[in-house]
């Protein structure tokens, strides 16, 4: 009795500090979830970065010079690419806490034996899975058809990984805020897309005013899109050395946020 008494205690669970068959059965889920409509969460992204990509190069491309010493439909994929993993990787976390509470069975992930940060990392897995599994399939498309290479390939991979998780924490976060469908469609709506769009994915801010660019060096997706462009074609607006930094420390300051989130029960358990 003393020696349980002193592993409560302690913080010692019977199946160890970490939960790692509970985490690893959260993730398979998360994961299995979006493998199971694949039409709609891998091709579909595929296609519509195909649609911007060809429609930008065929209205902006013949008139348009090099951007950034690159041609412009290579200074533009990076940020297509970005901005699609991006918004699938918020998608996958936030629609997933939201179906749940709708339907009324999020208790099914709250009840088994998971702390606060196993709940974190597991719901992250399928959001940076699904990420990844985009970048690759878009890059190939792109490495196919436009010619894009990878001047940095740890920078890319890098910053395409931060990407996910940011905008997975981002989706768990708003999972959570949100009670119902339309309210999740206001913050999608209202802020990941405008952050998104007015982040020198399809412009480079050297081209912006001088208010206009210190906005945009307040958006950290920026440091994103122009720390994958750095990893693509060599080029960027900014350092991507402070772009890792900014990036992860926002990542960190978010994963927390949610972790305190899950901690407290917000949202989750009234």
């Amino acid at each position: 009795m003393e020696t349980g008494t002193n592993d409560i205690a302690m913080g010692v669970r019977r199946f160890g500090r970490v939960n790692w068959l509970g985490l690893q059965t959260l993730a398979h889920r998360e994961i299995r979830r979006f493998w199971a409509v694949w039409t709609q969460t891998l091709a579909a992204p595929l296609v519509t970065a195909g649609l911007f990509l060809t429609i930008f190069t065929l209205a902006i491309g013949p008139t348009r010079g090099d951007v950034m010493g690159v041609p412009f439909i290579h200074f533009l994929a990076p940020g297509i690419l970005t901005m699609t993993v991006i918004q699938n990787a918020f998608a996958n976390t936030s629609s997933s806490i939201v179906i749940s509470k709708v339907q009324g069975n999020i208790v099914d992930t709250l009840m088994p034996p998971l702390s606060p940060i196993e709940l974190v990392l597991g719901y992250l897995a399928g959001g940076l899975v699904r990420g990844l599994i985009v970048a690759v399939a878009i890059w190939s498309a792109m490495a196919l058809f436009v010619g894009l290479g990878l001047a940095h390939p740890v920078f890319a991979l890098t910053f395409i990984t931060l990407g996910a998780l940011l905008l997975g924490a981002l989706g768990i976060m708003a999972g959570i805020i949100s009670q119902k469908f339309d309210q999740m469609a206001a913050i999608t709506n209202f802020v990941i897309t405008p952050l998104s769009f007015l982040s020198g994915t399809f412009y480079s801010v050297e081209n912006l005013p001088h208010w206009f660019r210190v906005l945009t060096h307040m958006n950290p997706v920026f440091y994103l899109i122009d720390g994958v462009r750095y990893g693509v074609i060599g080029q960027s607006d900014s350092s991507p050395w402070l772009g890792l930094a900014v990036l992860g420390s926002v990542t960190g300051a978010v994963i927390f946020g949610v972790w305190v989130l899950f901690k407290r029960g917000t949202k989750l358990k009234s």
